[in-house]
């Protein structure tokens, strides 16, 4: 999903339309998370940039995307554009301490 939406459209109140733009995506991550996954594939991880526009875009987690909807609403915007790419994801496996193998390089000197 590639999208720019607007907030302010004549005959909408905008806290509704924000509420169905919010809805539209979850709904699309929704439908792409019930897609069948390739083989040696874990899980469908999303690739997602947010910003005013799509020049603007910065990577974001899926997670924060309404969060930056409602500032974007909040600080008056007019519109505000959405990127969620599905990707293949591999969970990585972890040792017995919990933590994941391949984290030997954690930036401290012995």
């Amino acid at each position: 999903m590639k999208k720019t939406f607007k907030l302010q459209v004549e005959g909408k109140h905008p806290d509704r339309l924000l509420e169905a733009i919010k809805h539209e995506v979850r709904k699309y991550v929704k439908r792409e998370r019930r897609k069948t996954l390739p083989k040696g594939v874990d899980f469908w991880a999303f690739d997602c940039k947010f910003g005013v526009t799509a020049e603007q875009a910065e990577v974001v987690r899926l997670g924060e995307i309404t969060k930056k909807m409602d500032e974007v609403k909040a600080a008056g915007g007019e519109s505000f554009y959405v990127e969620i790419i599905a990707a293949p994801g591999i969970r990585k496996p972890r040792d017995e301490n919990g933590e994941y193998a391949d984290n030997d390089d954690d930036g401290f000197d012995e």
